[in-house]
């Protein structure tokens, strides 16, 4: 932008906004031109999720967002002036018009381009009746398509869902007065029956005309800013010259609306760079600024780590600026941010429930069971760190998520990239296992390989760390968690009893012995965790130490026998089981939720749910995209004891919001979601196919043999495989894969047009 760059780094801030730290900010203020709360604007309603400016969409705002979020309309007119809520100037893809019209495209110039495509000057309100309202964004879900939404004149929207806020956004006036409709004449016309609180433009001419007009009503005018290299229709500047001469700006309008990379811009490789000064030049000319193109399911920066709710904090509580308001599609997640997670001064990490427990690591951040990893968990406010168990050739235990080394580390490109073998006691597939290689050899010649689980959308975790940090022993892993402010340890076990027969290895005992030789048996500051599918592993812990014993169910499951309850009851503690056993999950839509949660903790034993992840393709359409709002319904819904997490620091802050605390008076944006409630919403047509039932564990699920003795043994030996090269994505991978990552730059251009 050629403006001064602030002196915070952005990681620094990020890292205080992730906590839930404040900066320097009084906390009854806001940093906004007036000093109130920023305001939140729904575009085209809860557009994030149903058809943007659909009925459902507009009236499920105030059910899932802030009492007092604006309604964004972007204003089109028909062929007899009649404006409606439509986001696009052309209705390809927003509705079904070409069904009813099939020959109806025409050729017209939309800001000096030739655009082809259906238009609303080319059809009156009563052509338009039947024409439905559909999901623009492919991304997301389809299934309301079918409950044909019909286009709403912004009238409809006034009276029908009352908002306390209405914001109309005229696009392309020069269009419209192209084909004889007067957008002036139509807003002032609309401002006199209904009220209208915003009237946005990116053409100059459009508000200068209409602000004198307007001078003596409340609504206020919001120039907006297209991308800077563009040139606005009525001067022939660019957006970024207009962007120099905020003074100008301010004799016709009181505000501007800017996308939201002008404010916190990023690098090439989606990193942030350093805040500009705009916000602040914009409130020393006297201009209120709000920030576009907020949305849970497009890329964010990667210093975000997939928190939608962490780059909301951002830009209205980050300690030096807030903006005036957000423009965005999923107005539950600012509401969250601004009403619940802003001015939280906090001190201390919260150890109370739910219990945060890492999973290997902040593994959403960077490469599995590193210290990197370790570290940023802690510094994220987790409650226990993770160590999964794994040996080497030399005996030596370390923490590492996979016995294959193929899935964390550099393997396939080092010197023993020939090692493969095929175990099928331990994976279907050939690997090269931690076994085959001795420490020395894994910690000289291998990197960490950060994890990726949704890379079938591209979706990649911190690339720039991608193969950083430091692996760990698990003598490494006890030293570093002694003096760190969390509650404890876990360490997980597989494998047992393969490690016992095959590689003469005693798991167990070498677990217990490094304890005790790193004090964990001297000390009560931090407490020591076991987990394991296996319920022979805990039995033996049970029966020579004193350690907490989780028992892992590996597999998604709707009850359990009361018997078996029973049995787990005698070696264990708590239970960890997955998300799909609590909300039972069909194509992204969550069904009621099961009894598993109350069934286990009746018979005393403490429920962990794993494993949450940020990504927004890792959660269920019924979270909307949202990390927080699907723990919110985890430990509000079903009140799980404990969250395992690839993103403690996420979890870590939910603890700390300030409405936890609220009971009765909590904002309903904060109550939990209900499991089959968004699936109401669907027409039949529509409907997913019904979820087959999931299993009951029972006792043959659970009793176990008991380890056998351990007896020496020799590692198998590697078989001489060429290592493959990595399965590339398809062609149909990569098509999927370029919606979810470029869809906000489509979007942007198409509605821009």
């Amino acid at each position: 932008m050629g403006r001064v760059q602030g002196f915070f780094s952005a990681t620094g801030v990020l890292l205080l906004l992730q906590l839930g730290v404040v900066i320097a900010q009084n906390s009854s203020t806001w940093l906004t031109l007036s000093g109130n709360a920023p305001a939140i604007v729904a575009k085209g309603g809860f557009s994030g999720l149903f058809p943007d400016s659909s009925s459902d969409a507009y009236n499920f705002v105030p059910l899932t967002s802030s009492s007092d979020t604006i309604l964004w309309c972007d204003v089109q007119l028909t062929k007899d002036g009649v404006g409606v809520c439509i986001p696009n100037v052309k209705l390809d893809n927003c509705t079904n018009i070409a069904y009813f019209y099939q020959t109806g495209q025409s050729d017209y110039l939309v800001n000096g381009v030739n655009t082809t495509g259906w238009f609303s000057v080319d059809y009156t309100m009563n052509d338009l009746s039947n024409v439905s309202l559909i999901q623009a964004i492919y991304s997301r879900s389809d299934a309301f398509d079918s409950n044909n939404y019909g286009i709403l004149a912004v009238e409809d929207v006034a009276r029908n869902f009352n908002p306390p806020g209405l914001w109309l956004n005229i696009q392309h006036d020069i269009f419209y007065a192209q084909h004889n409709l007067s957008m002036t004449t139509y807003v002032l016309d609309v401002s006199r029956r209904v009220p209208v609180d915003y009237v946005s433009s990116p053409e100059l001419a459009f508000l200068s005309r209409i602000a004198p007009m307007l001078s003596r009503s409340n609504t206020k005018l919001i120039f907006r800013f297209l991308d800077q290299s563009i040139s606005e229709p009525s001067t022939d500047q660019t957006y970024g010259s207009l962007l120099n001469n905020l003074t100008f700006i301010k004799t016709f309008a009181s505000g501007i609306l800017v996308p939201k990379s002008f404010i916190w811009p990023v690098t090439a490789d989606n990193y942030m760079l350093p805040y500009s000064s705009l916000v602040l030049d914009a409130h020393r000319a006297g201009l209120e600024i709000y920030a576009a193109d907020f949305a849970n399911d497009h890329t964010l920066s990667y210093n975000y780590s997939y928190d939608p709710l962490a780059e909301y904090l951002a830009f209205i509580d980050n300690g030096v600026f807030s903006v005036d308001g957000v423009v965005t599609d999923f107005p539950v997640t600012p509401s969250e941010a601004r009403d619940c997670f802003s001015h939280l001064n906090i001190s201390s990490i919260n150890h109370g429930t739910p219990l945060i427990i890492s999973h290997n690591g902040g593994s959403g951040d960077y490469p599995d069971c590193t210290d990197l990893a370790y570290q940023k968990a802690v510094d994220g406010g987790v409650n226990f760190i993770d160590c999964p168990i794994q040996v080497t050739q030399d005996g030596i235990a370390i923490c590492m998520s996979s016995i294959d080394l193929v899935a964390d580390t550099t393997v396939t490109n080092s010197p023993f990239a020939n090692r493969f073998s095929s175990i099928p006691e331990v994976q279907d597939t050939q690997g090269i296992f931690t076994f085959n290689l001795t420490w020395d050899e894994i910690q000289m010649n291998l990197q960490p390989k950060i994890s990726s689980p949704e890379l079938r959308y591209y979706l990649v975790r911190n690339p720039r760390y991608a193969n950083a940090g430091t692996f760990m022993r698990l003598s490494d892993f006890l030293s570093f968690a002694k003096g760190k402010p969390i509650s404890g340890i876990l360490i997980n076990i597989e494998h047992a009893a393969f490690m016992v027969e095959q590689l003469g290895y005693g798991v167990i005992d070498a677990v217990i012995s490094a304890l005790q030789v790193a004090g964990y048996d001297n000390q009560t500051a931090l407490q020591v965790m076991i987990m394991s599918t296996n319920s022979s592993v805990l039995i033996e812990f049970q029966e020579k130490t004193n350690y907490t014993l989780v028992y892992q169910v590996d597999e998604s499951i709707r009850g359990a026998d009361s018997s078996t309850l029973a049995d787990i009851k005698k070696f264990a503690d708590a239970v960890a089981i997955d998300r799909q056993s609590v909300y039972p999950e069909s194509a992204q839509f969550i069904t009621k939720p099961t009894d598993i949660v109350p069934m286990f903790q009746a018979a005393g034993l403490a429920v962990y749910v794993y494993v949450f992840r940020n990504e927004f393709v890792a959660q269920p359409w019924d979270f909307f995209s949202d990390a927080t709002v699907e723990i919110n319904s985890y430990v509000e819904g079903v009140r799980v004891d404990g969250i395992i997490t690839d993103f403690p620091a996420t979890a870590a802050r939910y603890k700390r919001n300030s409405c936890r605390n609220m009971g009765t008076n909590a904002p309903s944006f904060m109550s939990p979601v209900q499991g089959g409630a968004l699936l109401q919403l669907v027409a039949p047509q529509g409907m997913p196919p019904a979820l087959a039932p999931m299993p009951v564990l029972n006792d043959s699920d659970v009793v176990e043999p008991p380890l056998p003795p351990v007896s020496p043994r020799h590692a198998p030996a590697p078989s001489a495989v060429t290592a493959s090269p990595p399965t590339q994505p398809s062609s149909a991978l990569q098509l999927m894969a370029s919606i979810f990552t470029s869809l906000a730059t489509i979007l942007s251009a198409a509605i821009l047009a």
